[in-house]
């Protein structure tokens, strides 16, 4: 992971998207902030075996915490999606503990890369930075660790992440693909999909150490 981080630091596009995004947080409000832009990959303290894939990240404030799908634990009202998402776990795995935060740091520290699509938004504008540059970047990281890795689990969730990783080796990795966990979708495929066990049940296959689901 450190090896990939390099080279994203030293890229010439990252560069210029962050130069960009340094000009506008002078005038406003950008999420996540500055030293969290690539905590998806940062905070890991072991190596990546499962891929989460979101679009970007939250724009309102007090959420975006550089997590796909996570926010900051002092967060007092959960994003629809996340809540769906817990709803999901909870049918899924027996006798998960989720203490009532949202913050998905615990998964990340075991391998669970939660990566989104763009990787900054200014505040209570969804997409805003989607023509800056970084699905350019996200691509080189999803198309790295397909390359690099084998038996990862990539969990995306709507047709967004799932255009994401079209080009993924189903034969070297395990694809979980089920709508998004949006109230608009979630009933109509996510619900029932049991993406947490069957994470678990590839990567004990595969000799794999399992993800505690635990949010605590």
């Amino acid at each position: 992971m450190q090896r990939l981080l390099e080279a994203i630091y030293s890229s010439k596009k990252y560069r210029e998207i962050i130069s960009k995004i340094d000009i506008e947080r002078e005038s406003n409000v950008i999420y996540p902030e500055k030293d969290k832009v690539l905590y998806s990959l940062e905070s890991m303290d072991s190596d990546v075996k499962v891929v989460i894939i979101g679009q970007d990240p939250y724009h309102n404030p007090g959420q975006a915490n550089g997590l796909s799908f996570s926010v900051s634990k002092d967060c007092v009202k959960l994003p629809p999606s996340l809540k769906n998402i817990f709803k999901e776990l909870k049918s899924d795995i027996e006798n998960v503990e989720i203490s009532g935060h949202g913050d998905l740091s615990c998964w990340s520290k075991q391998g669970v890369l939660l990566l989104n699509s763009f990787l900054t938004v200014e505040k209570n504008k969804p997409s805003s930075h989607s023509k800056l540059g970084w699905d350019l970047i996200t691509d080189d990281i999803v198309s790295y660790l397909n390359n690099n890795y084998s038996n990862l689990v990539f969990i995306l969730w709507g047709n967004y992440a799932q255009n994401k990783g079209k080009n993924i080796d189903r034969c070297k990795h395990f694809v979980i693909e089920t709508p998004h966990p949006s109230p608009f979708s979630a009933r109509k495929g996510f619900f029932g999909s049991k993406p947490f066990s069957k994470t678990n049940e590839y990567l004990y296959e595969n000799n794999k150490s399992i993800i505690n689901w635990d949010v605590v």
